[in-house]
């Protein structure tokens, strides 16, 4: 049997999002605006209506850094104004907006325990006047993002889980999730400008679920003023091009 071409492959997976859910309606999307990544993902970007989660690679601040910023730089890039429901105050607003989230467009809320902010973030969702709803937890079993996913479908609000370490040495994606997507990122060397300085920041990003396709390995460049990632400029070369954004460097979360 004659293995089928890419362009069929990808003719069939449009058809398919034409025709998912209730069968009329097509599910929106968030691309990333990289070729490179949205094309490896089976709906084109993240799905508006739906779960995803992210986790740093390691424990330590660089990396939880690189975490909190891809999920700002995803929020800032949706409609509307974003929840951002938290268990400490450890996040530092002139970072996020230089991943483009406006201070003006969150909304924060501290909740007490994980359950709590399952609690809020499934509030939110249900609001279904919210661009997006952050929340971040170390546990959170299937039967709770179930709820998320559920409350998510039918809407425009973008859910993002950012899963905390637990332990320094566990792994916050070990246990099973109803989540379209499950990233994991790390902080990545930086390439020094020829003056010397520090280059625009890196991260490794893995992909390691998504919901009808295959996971993926790649480096990125952080995200720009606007909450755009890029793919890593060449060596000399820090021009602009499509779909690489300027080289503007990012304060930590």
């Amino acid at each position: 049997m004659p293995v089928p071409s890419p362009a069929t492959i990808a003719e069939l997976r449009e058809t398919l999002r034409a025709i998912e859910g209730d069968g009329h309606r097509r599910r929106e999307t968030l691309p990333f605006g990289v070729a490179d990544m949205d094309s490896r993902l089976a709906d084109g970007g993240l799905r508006l209506d739906g779960l995803h989660e992210v986790a740093a690679k390691g424990a330590d601040m660089c990396d939880d850094s690189a975490a909190t910023l891809f999920m700002a730089g995803i929020a800032a890039r949706a409609w509307g104004p974003i929840l951002w429901v938290v268990r400490r105050r450890d996040l530092f607003a002139p970072g996020l907006y230089q991943a483009g989230l406006s201070p003006e467009r969150v909304l924060y809320a501290e909740a007490r325990d994980d359950a709590e902010v399952l609690a809020l973030m499934e509030e939110g969702l249900r609001h279904r006047g919210l661009g997006a709803v952050i929340g971040e937890v170390k546990r959170a079993a299937m039967p709770a993002t179930r709820r998320l996913q559920l409350a998510a479908e039918g809407g425009r609000t973008i859910a993002l889980l950012l899963r905390r370490h637990a332990r320094e040495d566990a792994d916050p994606l070990a246990l099973p999730s109803a989540a379209l997507t499950r990233w994991r990122i790390a902080s990545a060397p930086s390439v020094p400008l020829r003056c010397g300085s520090m280059g625009r920041p890196r991260w490794a990003v893995s992909l390691v679920r998504q919901r009808g396709g295959d996971p993926f390995d790649t480096l990125l460049e952080a995200c720009d003023d606007t909450g755009r990632l890029a793919l890593p400029a060449a060596l000399g070369d820090r021009s602009r091009a499509p779909g690489r954004a300027s080289p503007r460097t990012n304060a930590a979360a």
